[in-house]
């Protein structure tokens, strides 16, 4: 026996995660009843209905890789894995925040927000307002407003919104970005990085490629075509020394070349 607002419980026996279903709380009721006459529901109310649907969703542990599937309405669980604990709420900051953030869900910085946490790793996050500390996503990041970054940030995805203004003060470490606004730092990206007809980037770069679209700016130097991409790599005031490229690598393309 479970308590009647219980989501998701654990197998006593086996350990294994199960949703507790409860058919008397159906969230779709297919008719309603006016002055005693029942009335079916409208489409607006059925779609309406299926979107509110509790749903589920699959959870990867941030320290042992275990996969699990949770109700989308889990607030946290435990790792069935290493028996971690597991916070999947989503996080708005909308004044002063200093507490430590380590979920599976989202963080959402306002424009009044100002996120002073030393250390906050999430899934995605989206950035209006003041970002003080380091910031790990796991899928995404996206930058929407002017903002100093003062703190690492990582993640495999990057977006620099159109109206942002971002200053990184540290080297950036992404999959990938799309900058769509202005952008000044050191990028390291593993794949590719692309500047929209709307961006402009004033920094180095070393990634697999760079994509400038028409009317879109960049200056800096750049090293593209390596394949492991190393802090040491970015480029200093004084000529680097060139090795010989690994295999499978363009050696035309080792030597980091000023663009503008």
């Amino acid at each position: 026996m479970e308590y009647v607002a219980a989501r998701n419980t654990l197998c006593r026996q086996c350990g294994k995660h199960y949703v507790v279903t409860n058919v008397a709380h159906a969230d779709v009721k297919p008719a309603v009843e006016s002055g005693g006459i029942v009335v079916a529901q409208s489409f607006l109310q059925r779609v309406e209905g299926l979107w509110n649907r509790q749903r589920i969703t699959s959870v990867e542990c941030f320290d042992c890789g275990t996969k699990q599937e949770l109700n989308s309405a889990a607030t946290s669980t435990i790792c069935p894995g290493c028996s971690v604990h597991m916070d999947l709420r989503d996080y708005k900051v909308n004044t002063a925040f200093s507490r430590a953030i380590r979920t599976h869900g989202e963080v959402y910085v306002t424009s009044t927000g100002d996120l002073r946490s030393s250390s906050v790793v999430c899934q995605t996050a989206i950035i209006e307002g003041k970002l003080r500390g380091s910031l790990q996503c796991k899928e995404k990041a996206e930058f929407r407003a002017p903002v100093k970054v003062q703190g690492k940030v990582s993640a495999p995805l990057v977006i620099i919104g159109k109206k942002a203004d971002v200053q990184f003060f540290r080297q950036l470490q992404v999959g990938s970005i799309e900058i769509r606004g202005k952008m000044i730092g050191e990028i390291v990206a593993q794949t590719v990085v692309t500047i929209r007809s709307t961006g402009s980037l004033d920094g180095n770069v070393a990634a697999r490629s760079i994509n400038v679209e028409k009317g879109g700016t960049f200056s800096g130097q750049v090293v593209v075509g390596r394949r492991a991409l190393q802090q040491t790599e970015l480029l200093s005031n004084e000529s680097p020394t060139v090795s010989e490229p690994p295999e499978g690598s363009i050696s035309s393309l080792a030597r980091p070349l000023p663009a503008t």
